[in-house]
């Protein structure tokens, strides 16, 4: 008799209950938060996008705002909206201050350009990851997320391009070779340049090359001047394995940041420098 009157007194709460968890908005379908940062509470998720490789405008925290830099990379969007109970109940200023808080616990920097927009930086993982937090009115709040890196090179020059560059200037950059941040060995990505280098070999058997490594100026000059020759060592050992070419035709020397074909103060610059080079013999 106890446990039955105990059920009828929880059966107005639950009726009290259902019309609030079943009116609750859900997440538009396939959205979900980015890995960065946790939701506000009482939001849900009205709209979201991610694009492979995309670029938009922050302003640096790093300086405070001062300079506004265009960033590439993959892309995010969130929208959130409050759910009906909190419509209201929340500042910009809450927002942004939540979102901030966060960051900086992480190790990230943060310029609130108003208490509305707030502009936010981190470098995690050898990456740079931007974001931009807009709140409006504290009911709709609006992030965008680029993790920053260098787009993928999809088309690489051919063999016929290489001999063009190596008969007007002596040197061909190749922009097709990967590697791993502080490593020599090839990325298997870089299989479709290294067939085109052999190619251009094979048409020209009487072509010598230098195979010449370069770096962005990031670490020591020594470590990088090592690198670079390991990674032109790699390249030759490719050439010779995999494709064939004599060793006698080709030699790896490592030219380090010594000279640069952009400037090394951008990422855009840096990735420019970091190549592998033909340079005729």
């Amino acid at each position: 008799m106890k446990n039955q009157m105990r059920w009828l007194l929880l059966v107005p709460v639950f009726s009290c209950l259902m019309p609030a968890i079943l009116s609750a908005q859900q997440d538009a379908k396939g959205c979900k938060d980015h890995w960065l940062f946790t939701r506000m509470p009482n939001t849900y998720i009205y709209e979201c996008k991610d694009v492979e490789f995309d670029a938009r405008e922050f302003y640096d925290p790093g300086t405070q705002g001062k300079t506004k830099v265009k960033v590439e990379g993959k892309y995010y969007l969130i929208q959130y909206y409050n759910q009906k109970e909190v419509e209201g109940k929340r500042s910009d200023l809450q927002v942004s201050r939540n979102y901030s808080n966060a960051m900086k616990k992480i190790g990230g920097s943060v310029y609130e350009y108003r208490e509305d927009h707030t502009y936010m930086k981190l470098l995690k993982d050898g990456k740079e990851i931007w974001a931009y937090v807009g709140s409006y009115g504290g009911n709709q709040i609006k992030v965008e997320i680029i993790e920053k890196e260098t787009m993928k090179q999809e088309i690489v020059a051919d063999a016929k391009f290489m001999a063009d560059s190596l008969s007007t200037t002596g040197h061909v950059a190749i922009y097709g070779i990967y590697f791993d941040t502080d490593k020599a060995e090839i990325k298997p990505e870089s299989e479709p340049a290294l067939a085109e280098m052999a190619k251009l070999l094979k048409t020209n058997p009487a072509l010598k090359v230098l195979i010449a490594g370069h770096t962005d100026n990031t670490g020591t000059f020594e470590h990088n001047m090592k690198l670079s020759q390991d990674r032109a060592a790699s390249v030759v050992n490719a050439l010779v394995s995999k494709h064939g070419i004599a060793v006698a035709r080709l030699r790896a020397v490592g030219a380090g940041p010594i000279a640069p074909v952009a400037s090394n103060k951008t990422e855009e610059g840096r990735a420019q420098n970091r190549r592998v080079e033909l340079v005729e013999q």
